[in-house]
């Protein structure tokens, strides 16, 4: 949360700079959300507390068998590699997951009423509010996602506090609301940035665009890819845009 917030005022007090850079206008903002910051905090910290305790209980039970993969004398190229595709497999699982889960959220009525409408009270999505979910929501794809990521490609405790602080800042970097290509590395490596999940928040991308937090994969072979174009406004700042690609 304290990275969120960090970024969050960053690119809003950086004023003229980034301001030019924003998919949405600060009234915008204010204007179009169905939620208070403050309740958008409140809502990320709660969901925080209850992954911070899954991920003790993990590391508690799984501890034991990773011990000595850290500690043994393998060649380090081996265990970098190793290291390498472990990580690479939690990164397909947490996709695999988390797009199914997002679909299905839109797609039953009834889960999307009571349960993900929540996350979509952010018509202009901001950095702080990338994790704000149901606490149902949270738990189903965020919690049991990093958990079933972890299990499954087993990767270590200590590969997997950097595999979820990446996994976050990506998330963040994704809800952050502004356009910043030539600066932000994120843009280099992946597809899904800013304006991919700033679509999804629109009305006409709503049953688009559900893959998070790296690839645009499983959109793209199972026909829920919206391409976009980002415009720049005559007024300042730009706009994310259906395209033909």
């Amino acid at each position: 949360m304290d990275y969120c917030l960090i970024i969050h005022w960053l690119l809003n007090a950086a004023g003229l700079f980034c301001g030019k850079y924003r998919l949405h206008s600060k009234e915008d903002e204010d204007q179009k959300n169905l939620v208070t910051k403050g309740e958008v905090i409140r809502g990320v910290l709660s969901q925080q507390v209850v992954q911070a305790v899954v991920a003790i209980i993990l590391f508690k039970v799984t501890g034991g068998n990773k011990t000595h993969e850290d500690t043994s004398n393998h060649n380090i190229l081996v265990h970098v590699g190793l290291s390498a595709i472990k990580l690479v497999i939690a990164m397909i699982v947490m996709d695999t997951w988390q797009y199914w889960m997002h679909r299905v959220m839109h797609q039953k009525k009834f889960l999307y009423k009571h349960i993900h409408s929540q996350h979509h009270r952010l018509t202009v999505p901001y950095s702080f509010g990338a994790l704000y979910n149901n606490p149902i929501e949270g738990f189903l794809l965020d919690t049991i996602g990093g958990a079933l990521s972890f299990l499954a490609s087993g990767i270590t405790p200590r590969a997997s506090i950097f595999f979820f602080s990446f996994a976050t800042i990506k998330t963040v970097d994704d809800h952050c609301g502004f356009w910043l290509p030539r600066i932000n590395p994120f843009h280099r490596f992946f597809y899904n940035n800013a304006a991919y999940p700033d679509v999804h928040h629109q009305f006409y991308g709503a049953n688009y665009n559900f893959s998070q937090p790296f690839f645009s994969t499983w959109d793209r072979l199972l026909g829920t890819f919206m391409p976009y174009s980002v415009l720049q406004r005559d007024e300042g700042g730009f706009e994310a845009r259906p395209s033909q690609d």
